[in-house]
């Protein structure tokens, strides 16, 4: 990914609360601000801005979210991803984005 900002962490995934819920990656708040006060002016609507994600050997293109409510920006996991992956709900998982 040249040309691109690489992020890596690791983090818990958790799913939404509603039935049949997205599952997510929130980012560490340090990364979250980070992400905000640099690039936050390439945000489309609702806080969404465009990556590439990694997780084990999946690469894949998508966008994080800022969610206000928990002050970070989520990585929203499809089922594709979960199952190709074996990620489970509450398993930390590591997480490469480039912005």
């Amino acid at each position: 990914m040249t040309g691109k900002i690489k992020y890596e962490f690791l983090a818990s995934t958790w799913q939404h609360s509603s039935p049949g819920g997205w599952h997510f990656v929130s980012l560490p708040s340090d990364i979250a601000k980070e992400i905000r006060e640099n690039l936050g002016w390439l945000e489309e609507g609702w806080g969404r801005l465009k990556v590439t994600a990694k997780i084990g050997n999946t690469e894949w293109e998508t966008a994080i979210w800022f969610d206000t409510k928990h002050k970070t920006y989520v990585l929203p996991l499809k089922s594709k991803i979960r199952n190709k992956e074996k990620i489970e709900t509450d398993k930390e998982i590591k997480t490469t984005i480039w912005i």
